[in-house]
């Protein structure tokens, strides 16, 4: 009888220590995730839209996206292209080809083989007339895709495009299951198949996103500590730091820059300010008057403190800008910098026939960090006699006045607040949409400089003419110098990627894309 309590007493002790060690998701009370505990939670600011990478245009539901499928190609720590389910790559002479040899013995999570036929399905998806994919104009540069062999795809272009091997590592190019693509059409969206190191298991939009531990998965010199992932879209700042405090997440992004610093304080959790692609500017319309007179661009660029700008609208969260690429873009090249000079500006003012300065307008959407931005500029540039007016709009609205202009000559913009991310990271995607002549011009993209000069023109297309790394980097040196020195834009500050995590979790990071990278995740001791 003795003997049978003791056994009971052992039982209901054995199954309070199993409880404990299979608790929920999140960390324990005050964030101390462990290999027993490894049901991660990652708070991000707005929910997903979708889970097509290739009908997808946003960060956040890429970063999902990443954990559950995989690319041919894809980008490290420093935004360098590398192999991913591609064990090698090469480019032709002529950047009219690109040819991948596929690592062998991969499986989509649904059994379906990764082979050629799986690339060639993906990429035919993408680039069908009648798709209607967001992503598809990234592609557009294909002609047709070829398989050589089970592991051979041979891609021709329709014409030179020298970034072929960036466009092929951005997120667009993850690869679907070709069996879920045929099962579920377009709602693979909600039902998404990869190769990657998670599985989706369930999404409760506006609530959470869960993906858990692929068993299978092909790649077993890097294997995740954790067995499961659960997105929590937190659209309010302090209930993202507030999840961070209590333990119920693990990793939050984005940190706002305005609780950095005491967020960082006292070194409780990992707060990070990662190097990011991402670069701030006002575009000025080159086109109308006064804009139109590169001594007026370049006094609204020394009339502006920079680093002033930085402390005040991102809270020192930022570098100045000194090239129009950010530095981790591929062909980044320094220029120097418009420091802040009021005698210099006056007199190019002066020089411009602008003594007296003259009024216009600047536009923006309507987020509070845009109005602390158009403010800083229109107290700023009060200095030269410019009289700015500042105009917020909704995202929406904005983009009907930017896009709705059908010439140069509808255009109403005179300066717009802005900022762009070449989601590539090669120097085309960083110039050729934003300052490539009359070829990007709204509506067809996003010059709203009207910004149309031979020099840079020329050589963003003698960028694309070549996959010689050498000549690349020497048309794009040429394009930014030619950039800078005749200013369409005010060249205000490449802003930091900021997150937070507790200190028990390691190898989660965001690229300087913007992207969610859990690759390496383990947790310390």
């Amino acid at each position: 009888m003795r003997k049978s309590r003791f056994k009971v007493l052992a039982l209901l002790l054995s199954m309070v220590f199993l409880t404990a060690c299979s608790s929920g998701t999140g960390s324990s009370q005050g964030g101390s995730s462990n290999a027993a505990d490894s049901n991660i939670t990652v708070a991000v600011s707005a929910d997903f839209t979708t889970m097509d990478p290739q009908n997808t245009n946003d960060n956040l539901s890429y970063s999902v996206q990443k954990t559950i499928y995989q690319g041919l190609l894809g980008f490290d720590k420093n935004m360098k292209v590398i192999g991913v389910l591609a064990d090698s790559w090469k480019v032709n002479d002529t950047a009219t080809q690109i040819t991948f040899k596929l690592r062998k013995g991969i499986s989509f999570s649904d059994g379906t083989p990764f082979n050629a036929e799986a690339v060639k399905a993906n990429l035919d998806r993408v680039t069908a007339p009648d798709s209607g994919l967001i992503r598809a104009s990234l592609f557009n540069v294909i002609d047709n895709t070829k398989v050589i062999d089970d592991s051979t795809v041979e891609v021709n272009l329709k014409q030179p495009f020298g970034a072929i091997a960036n466009t092929f590592a951005h997120p667009a190019g993850l690869m679907i299951s070709p069996a879920a693509i045929e099962k579920y059409g377009k709602e693979v969206s909600r039902h998404p198949v990869g190769t990657g190191p998670y599985i989706f298991k369930e999404w409760v939009s506006g609530d959470h996103l869960t993906v858990t531990k692929n068993d299978k998965y092909w790649d077993k010199s890097n294997i995740t500590q954790a067995d499961s992932i659960t997105f929590k879209p937190t659209p309010e700042d302090g209930t993202r730091i507030a999840m961070l405090q209590s333990g119920e997440a693990d990793f939050i992004y984005p940190v706002p820059a305005n609780q950095f610093k005491s967020l960082s304080a006292g070194g409780k959790y990992d707060v990070t300010a990662g190097d990011s692609i991402y670069e701030q500017y006002v575009s000025m319309n080159t086109n109308v008057k006064p804009f139109n007179d590169v001594k007026v661009r370049q006094a609204i660029n020394y009339a502006i403190d920079k680093q002033a700008f930085i402390n005040v609208v991102f809270f020192g969260q930022g570098e100045v800008a000194d090239a129009p690429l950010a530095p981790s873009v591929q062909y980044y090249a320094k220029q120097g910098s418009y420091a802040f000079d009021l005698a210099k500006a006056k007199q190019l003012m002066t020089e411009a026939g602008y003594p007296n300065g003259f009024s216009t307008t600047i536009w923006s959407n309507n987020t509070s960090q845009s109005q602390q931005a158009t403010e800083f500029v229109q107290q700023q540039l009060a200095k030269i006699n410019i009289k700015v007016k500042v105009e917020q709009m909704e995202s929406g609205t904005l983009s009907d006045r930017l896009w709705g202009a059908k010439t140069p000559a509808d255009a109403e913009v005179q300066m717009y607040y802005g900022g762009w991310s070449p989601s590539t990271g090669d120097a085309d995607w960083g110039l050729r949409p934003l300052l490539g002549g009359t070829d990007s011009f709204p509506p067809n993209s996003y010059n709203t400089a009207y910004y149309n000069d031979d020099v840079v023109n020329a050589q963003l297309k003698a960028g694309l003419a070549s996959a010689d790394d050498s000549v690349r980097a020497e048309a794009y040196d040429k394009a930014q110098a030619e950039i800078w020195k005749t200013a369409p834009w005010v060249f205000l500050t490449v802003p930091k990627n900021t997150y937070a995590s507790q200190k028990s979790l390691q190898g989660v990071y965001l690229s300087p894309d913007g992207l969610l990278n859990v690759g390496d995740l383990s947790f310390g001791k």
